[in-house]
């Protein structure tokens, strides 16, 4: 009862703060939007998918314990889970690699429109892509004796185990690992350079138009601060459940032995955490959108006039599938890490254009 009761504060929490970020970046604006605005908004739309389809998910779940939906609503849920875990990850990313692009070619703005456009396109099909193999795992298993009993799983899928364990490291390099190595690299690199251009004081005449020399640290120090907070927040989150995740794919009988169902239970929640702090993160810790917020809260219409101000960017980590096969007298076996997290933010030219 305190997970489901737990479940739906978090997913509370979480539609509040990313309808927030989308009303304050999109309602009643006029015009082309920046395409900082339109990666962030794209990241929210995310979000909501894991808090509308994740969150109620688990919560309805462990009510139930059993599947009681049927088998095209099993495979359909368990398809848009994973869905919703990719689309997180996968613009977490794009976001990174914008920002990188911001800091590393400051005057290739022009092309970035386009850039990211063809980035986001890539990052939903692609989710969308990957979760096909969902729709023909998942699939509901009804047991007759000593009671009827029905849910959804995966069992029977795999011709060996060894199978089961391709297709979950899979999903755990694709949702977890590749999206945190590549924004380590990005905001690396992104840290790496200004700490370069600011030591050397080498700037060339068209960037010099761009920002103020006395943006630099301010937009250092930006990128420093949000860089550290996404990147540990997503560590923080999600690690701990990623890691009970290798131990069962890898050692199922002696995790099952070892560890309680409301350690991972807890683990699980606390990945969810991390799609509540996204928007405080990227969102409304930030000058545009909390003037934006701000607006719509007084009963505007849509954001106001927003100053030059070091563009930042912000991002979340996803999840992956961890099959975590339960007993069918206790809890659902649906187990399947799924989380969202929320990492990157750079910071570009100080123009106006970004935000």
């Amino acid at each position: 009862l305190a997970r489901v009761i737990l479940t739906f504060v978090l997913l509370t929490l979480s539609a509040a703060g990313n309808l927030a970020v989308l009303w304050a970046g999109a309602g009643g604006r006029r015009g082309k939007l920046s395409h900082v605005r339109v990666l962030l908004l794209h990241l929210a739309a995310a979000d909501l998918l894991v808090t509308f389809v994740v969150m109620p998910l688990d919560a309805v779940w462990n009510i139930t314990v059993q599947w009681r939906a049927g088998d095209l609503a099993c495979r359909l849920l368990m398809y848009l889970k994973l869905l919703a875990m990719y689309a997180s990850a996968f613009i977490t990313v794009v976001i990174s690699l914008d920002r990188q692009a911001a800091i590393l070619r400051p005057l290739a703005i022009a092309q970035a429109h386009r850039r990211n456009r063809l980035m986001l396109y890539a990052a939903w099909l692609l989710s969308a892509g990957l979760s096909v193999p969902q729709l023909f795992l998942f699939h509901t298993v009804t047991i007759r004796s000593p009671q009827t009993f029905t849910q959804c799983t995966t069992w029977g899928s795999f011709p060996r185990r060894w199978h089961e364990t391709a297709y979950n490291m899979l999903g755990f390099a694709c949702l977890f690992l590749l999206p945190l190595l590549i924004m380590v690299s990005c905001y690396s690199r992104i840290l790496l350079e200004i700490s370069r251009r600011m030591g050397t004081g080498l700037f060339s005449k068209e960037v010099a138009l761009r920002r103020s020399s006395s943006n630099i640290p301010r937009a250092r120090l930006r990128v420093l601060k949000l860089s550290l907070v996404i990147v540990s927040s997503f560590v923080v989150c999600w690690t701990p459940y990623y890691l009970l995740g290798l131990w069962y794919w890898f050692c199922p009988r002696a995790m099952e032995e070892t560890v309680s169902q409301s350690l991972t239970h807890v683990l699980f929640i606390f990945g969810l955490l991390n799609a509540c702090l996204d928007p405080l993160t990227y969102g409304l810790f930030t000058i545009p959108f909390r003037r934006g917020l701000g607006h719509c809260c007084r009963g505007g219409h849509g954001a106001g006039p927003e100053p030059c101000s070091p563009a930042t960017g912000s991002s979340r980590c996803s999840a992956t599938s961890l099959h975590a096969k339960r007993s069918t007298t206790t809890t659902p076996a649906h187990e399947t890490p799924g989380a969202q997290s929320q990492l990157g933010n750079g910071t570009g030219s100080v123009d106006s254009n970004y935000l």
